[in-house]
């Protein structure tokens, strides 16, 4: 199906913190055992920034914060990929095509993509800290050539959890991207021929100068906090390590305090800041 790529402006964001925008489902990727992609029309273009987040509601449920999964430049219709984790996301599993969701927001910061252009990227991920990647991914896709390489590390728990499976053979073909997955475990009779272990392992494959290049890391918590030492390691900088801290939001613009960091909200601060910004406070990683 055709989408609209229309150009990000200030004046097209949407303003508002309570409105809701109805949204029908119009399709369903069922990506692995625990992991959907609703792919949603809203009633009208919802336009964000990739790394920002919107709110999803079930009628009659709740409303939770999700990271869009779809690229920035798209804004008729918009992919929301979610982990089967508690009550508003079973009922997120328990959805139908034509069944109506709302959508608020954007809210939250960005991935900082002009700081990419010209530079060598790293990509690190795992489990569905994969969504908002393949945001920041595809976004960079729609303009691939500002982009002097893109190397993509996903991980999984198994091959079963690999999420995305259909779009990798075409991520794969463009010149200045490298795409390598590893999966933790190969259970008995599930097939892989890509590398086994924790995602971190591909970060011996590494073959860029960290110097001023980027890194953005999305992830489970320990996941996050292993990958960013590693880069550390590697001889990345602090201030260009970018971390998705989408821990306890709730809100959505700093009313609930439920995702207090110190000094910063991840709702409202983040969710994405660099590390340097936020290596000093506790608990970062919990």
């Amino acid at each position: 199906m055709a989408v609209a790529v229309q150009p990000l402006r200030p004046e097209n964001l949407t303003t508002n913190p309570y409105e809701v925008i109805p949204a029908s489902i119009y399709d369903i990727v069922e990506e692995s055992p625990l992991i959907r992609t609703l792919r949603l029309r809203p009633a009208k273009p919802i336009r964000f920034h990739t790394g920002q987040f919107i709110e999803l509601t079930i009628p009659g449920i709740g409303e939770g914060p999700f990271t869009p999964s779809s690229s920035h430049f798209i804004s008729d219709v918009m992919d929301v990929t979610i982990m089967k984790t508690g009550f508003v996301t079973e009922y997120v599993h328990r959805a139908r095509i034509d069944d109506i969701v709302g959508l608020r927001g954007p809210f939250g910061s960005r991935y900082p993509i002009e700081k990419f252009a010209g530079k060598d990227l790293v990509i690190l991920g795992g489990g569905c800290g994969l969504a908002p990647l393949r945001s920041l991914f595809t976004t960079l896709l729609h303009e691939v050539d500002k982009y002097k390489s893109i190397t993509f590390f996903a991980g999984a728990k198994s091959p079963r959890d690999c999420i995305y499976k259909d779009e990798v053979t075409e991520w794969r073909k463009f010149a200045n991207v490298r795409f390598l997955r590893a999966v933790d475990v190969v259970p008995p009779g599930e097939e892989w021929h890509e590398d086994v272990g924790v995602v971190t392992v591909l970060l011996k494959k590494l073959d860029i100068d960290p110097a001023d290049n980027p890194a953005v890391v999305c992830g489970p918590p320990i996941m996050m906090k292993y990958g960013t030492l590693d880069l550390l390691k590697y001889g990345y900088k602090e201030e260009n390590i970018y971390l998705s801290m989408e821990k306890k939001m709730y809100c959505g613009f700093g009313q609930c305090r439920h995702c207090v960091m110190g000094q910063y909200y991840a709702c409202k601060d983040g969710p994405v800041f660099n590390y340097a910004q936020i290596k000093d406070e506790e608990d970062i990683w919990e």
